[in-house]
């Protein structure tokens, strides 16, 4: 068998976003422009040769993959081609049908790197045949490896698959030791589909493989590469330390080699799979290493991606200025002008969020002109549609500024015309993926125009083609859009379905959405405030409008209460990039109704122009009251009432105000609650209602405290909920008198001593590590060798929105709120029943930052955790603890109840009553 020299056949660049743009004639109406991209569809549409049954599989589909990993690195094939002749696309056609699988394979390389993936499927097909009938089993299997791999960029999973299997069967059959590259490329493959079709654990196991094969081959880079894929794998299954482990041997085997391409190449997939999982200190040092070696090597593609990264990495950090300088950098120094559209795309969204409409419109014609010269490809397809989008949040902006002298020249008919050049081109690559973002965009454009049924068969035809192809991104999205022109035609039986079919879809992606952030999923602009949020709450005020005028119906509000708690948990998941609150949970209605009969369930959710109120009484039905106010008004009264909170001498306005928020959420239910007998309020707040404490609120004539005892829950369910009563209390008790160095904003806790002490007192069994022995190693190792039920942390900390900025502070620095679950945990599992953080306080000036407070209490895995909303006095904060765990310790009392007495010793203190000291303390979790 004639076996000549091997050459790669595909070349190693990433399928990114960029946005192009086709000259528009402004002469078109869009229902013209509909009937045009109607035509175009019609004209174009074809099928795949052998493209039968998509599955649609319960995903775990991680479209940034390519953006983390770099795209997939394709099979070496034998062959004398030469790769730096490649013929231009237009003349693929004429060559597609040459006899010669060099002149096939090459072609193969041409129409893939373009995006044209369809096409790159005929032409290998061909090779595979010519290969077959020569009986060249080795690049037969190589060739086949390639298809499957086209395949799976069009979704076509059972092809892929059978293509694959072909070809490792064929290995099989080879002298592996002669042919590692192939074997372990092509088993890479195998494992890119497996991680596509939700088989976490199976591509694992074919990288932790390929590693293996790669190692014996003496290819670093291939074994770097194994690496940072099986990091995916294990993120992909929810096990985020051992990711970070994998990444970090990543990174310990990349400083032991040479300055190469290879090396810069894995540094920067290194620094942005950091990114993704939030490590942002060491994702920024490895991008920037990446520059330098790319810098000493003089490659300017190189140089121009890593710039690319470094932006990317300062927007997240929302550095802005930085960030534009970055990607102001990278269309100075990449030869690519892909790399070059994609940063000037992304600083003009940078522009775009800031409203700087000048200079908005003088990138606009350089981003146009280099988007005119893209090639065709799935990514100038996306560049298309993003801009078109982009065209309508400047023309939106501007029209909202009445700033008329910066928008001239683009108008909705603009962004019309490129989305359906989009739609025709997509049909003319095969993209299925492509035609269905397009006519999503497309449908959208009718929506803001009220034409409805225009907008519907769009959305329609989109919503077939996603699901086809697995796009469960792009599906939920159109959905949800689905859902929104059927609820605006006043089908609500038709809207509902269609926004429970949107919920179902982001339920399935709920481990991805955490990583589809816009900087790093190039292909769908994504942000979760935007995308995510508005589905779940869109949702449920149209389930419970639904209901206007009707009587109470339980299933509905049960429906309404459940999407609230999925859209808190996948804001969870937002905060940690990752899935949180995993494992055996138990429902609150159960615990309500069997455990704890005198506890009542109060779920408040904030919509357009109203405020709902969901309640569970024990033993009776679910029942729901509303007030008719604006999310506005509600919004402005709650930062309001936040910030004379913490006013000592504004209780007058305290009461005030908190008078208004405790009509709204409980004088409808009051005499009820007074005749079940209730003694236990638990909340699960919603939006910026998780900022305040709900013992301040004021009937008129009393504070809430000082009629029940009061709770705050992360969701519907509990984790094992025990009363801590029925166990001898042992407590780990550790702290900080003065605030490590760098830190000048914290103040000494000169209390601190008294504190622990009131706690000893109590009588609970205490062990310490005060000023130079709390550190973070010390604590992990006083946790994991004794058994301690309470952890009681009296030192300053921060919860804020952002991951970043949610930490404590220990004897060396900061611990991130990140590090809970391995500080605060044994194998995974939960051991610490009560964590108490007794000098933390929310970000100021943050409208979520009590977002990483439930953030603090779920990283940690705590049953229940207190803590405070804002810093107080350390000497109150003394009194506090010493009577909670006075009242703890006292008899059978709940950990809610404890702390309920606690407060009202602090409000009856002469020098205490205002509510700034005594309502600061919040429980969440277990209230038992």
């Amino acid at each position: 068998m004639l076996m000549p020299k091997k050459t790669r056949i595909f070349g190693a660049n990433s399928v990114k976003v960029k946005r192009q743009k086709e000259p528009g004639r402004r002469i078109f109406s869009l229902r013209y422009i509909f009937g045009v991209c109607q035509s175009l569809i019609l004209e174009t549409k074809k099928t795949l040769t052998g493209e039968a049954n998509f599955l649609r599989l319960p995903l775990y589909f991680l479209i940034a993959l390519l953006c983390i990993v770099g795209s997939p690195v394709l099979a070496k094939v034998p062959g004398s081609i030469n790769s730096s002749s490649q013929p231009p696309i237009n003349s693929l056609t004429s060559l597609a049908v040459s006899a010669d699988p060099a002149s096939l394979l090459q072609q193969g390389k041409v129409l893939y790197s373009a995006g044209n993936f369809a096409k790159a499927v005929e032409v290998l097909q061909q090779a595979v045949q010519v290969y077959q009938q020569r009986g060249e089993n080795l690049a037969l299997a190589a060739t086949l490896s390639n298809l499957s791999l086209a395949y799976q960029q069009l979704g076509a999973w059972s092809q892929a698959q059978q293509a694959i299997t072909e070809s490792l069967n064929l290995l099989k059959g080879q002298d592996k030791n002669q042919n590692l590259q192939i074997f372990a490329q092509s088993l890479d493959i195998q494992g890119r589909l497996q991680l596509l079709m939700g088989q976490a654990e199976a591509a694992l196991a074919t990288w932790q493989q390929t590693e293996q094969i790669y190692k014996q081959a003496d290819n670093k880079s291939g074994v770097v590469r194994s690496q940072i894929n099986q990091a995916q794998a294990w993120r992909t299954q929810g096990f985020y330390p051992r990711a970070v482990k994998t990444l970090d041997q990543v990174s310990k085997t990349l400083k032991s080699q040479p300055d190469s391409i290879e090396k810069t190449v894995g540094l920067r997939s290194l620094g942005d799979a950091l990114l993704v999982l939030g490590d942002f200190e060491k994702s920024r040092q490895t991008l920037e290493e990446s520059l330098t070696i790319a810098r000493n090597l003089q490659s300017n593609a190189d140089i121009g991606a890593s710039l690319f990264s470094l932006g990317n990495h300062a927007r997240q950090q929302q550095k802005i200025q930085q960030a534009i300088a970055y990607y102001e950098q990278t269309v100075e120094a990449s030869p690519s002008p892909l790399t070059k559209v994609q940063a000037q795309l992304n600083h003009l969204g940078l522009l775009i969020e800031d409203q700087q409409w000048a200079k908005v419109q003088t990138l606009l014609p350089s981003i146009e002109s280099k988007l005119d010269q893209l090639p065709l490809s799935r990514a100038s397809i996306y560049a298309q549609v993003n801009f078109s989008q982009s065209l309508a949040k400047v023309k939106s902006g501007v029209l909202q500024a009445s700033s008329h002298s910066y928008y001239s020249g683009f108008s909705t008919k603009d962004s019309a015309v490129l989305l359906a050049k989009a739609i025709q081109q997509s049909h003319s690559l095969g993209d299925k993926r492509a035609e269905a973002y397009a006519l999503k965009s497309l449908g959208g454009l009718y929506e803001e125009t009220r034409q409805w049924s225009e907008a519907q068969k769009l959305t329609r035809q989109g919503l077939a083609l996603a699901q086809s192809s697995n796009a469960l991104e792009i599906t939920y999205s159109l959905e949800w859009q689905l859902g929104r022109l059927l609820w605006a035609q006043k089908d609500i039986n038709g809207a509902i379905a269609a926004y429970d079919s949107a919920v179902d879809t982001l339920q399935s992606l709920r481990r991805d959405l955490v990583v589809n952030k816009d900087v790093v999923n190039q292909d769908v602009q994504f942000n979760f405030r935007d995308s995510v949020e508005p589905v779940y709450r869109q949702s449920v005020e149209l389930l419970l409008k639904s209901q206007e005028g009707k009587l109470s119906n339980e299933k509905i509000l049960e429906k309404a209460r459940e999407r609230i708690e999925a859209l808190q948990l996948a804001e969870l998941d937002d905060f940690f990039r990752e899935a949180c609150l995993q494992g055996q949970r138990i429902a609150l209605d159960k615990v309500v109704d069997q455990d704890n009969s005198t506890a009542a369930i109060l779920y408040p959710i904030i919509l357009p122009d109203e405020l709902q109120v969901i309640v569970k009484i024990p033993k009776q039905r679910l029942q729901s009251y509303t007030t008719k106010i604006s999310q506005a008004e509600v919004e402005k009264l709650l930062v309001e009432l936040r910030k004379n909170l913490v006013n000592p001498t504004a209780t007058k306005n305290v009461q005030k105000q908190s008078q208004e928020v405790y009509n709204w959420l409980l004088k409808p239910i009051e005499s009820e609650l007074q005749k079940s007998g209730v003694d236990t309020l638990v909340f699960v707040l919603d939006g910026p209602l998780r900022n305040l404490p709900m013992a301040a609120l004021y009937d008129g004539k009393q504070y809430l405290v000082e009629k029940y005892a009061i709770a705050l829950s992360v969701g519907l369910q509990l984790l094992d909920p025990k009363p801590l009563v029925q166990q001898q209390l042992r407590a780990l008790t550790a702290g900080l008198t003065q605030p490590p160095p760098g830190f000048p904003k914290f103040a000494p806790l000169l209390a601190i001593k008294s504190e622990f002490d009131g706690i000893t007192k109590a009588g609970v069994s205490t062990t310490s590590l005060v000023d130079g022995d709390f550190k973070k190693k010390n604590l992990e190792n006083e946790i994991g060798a004794a058994s301690f039920n309470i952890v009681h942390l009296a030192t300053h900390g921060q919860f804020s929105s952002r991951l970043e900025d949610t930490f404590i502070l220990d004897f060396d620095g900061q611990i991130n709120v990140k590090d809970f679950d391995t500080l605060f945990r044994s194998q995974g599992k939960s051991i610490v029943e009560l964590l108490v953080l007794s000098a933390c306080q929310t970000a100021s000036g943050d409208s979520r930052a009590a977002l990483g407070l439930a953030g603090a209490a779920v990283r940690a895995g705590a049953r229940s955790t207190i803590a405070s909303l804002w810093q107080i006095d350390d000497e109150s904060t003394a009194m506090f603890v010493s009577a909670f765990y006075r009242e703890l310790k006292s008899g059978k009392i709940t950990k809610a109840e404890a702390v309920h007495r606690a407060q009202l010793q602090l409000l009856k203190h002469p020098n205490y009553r205002a509510p700034s000291f005594w309502s600061a303390y919040v429980l969440i979790g277990n209230w038992l």
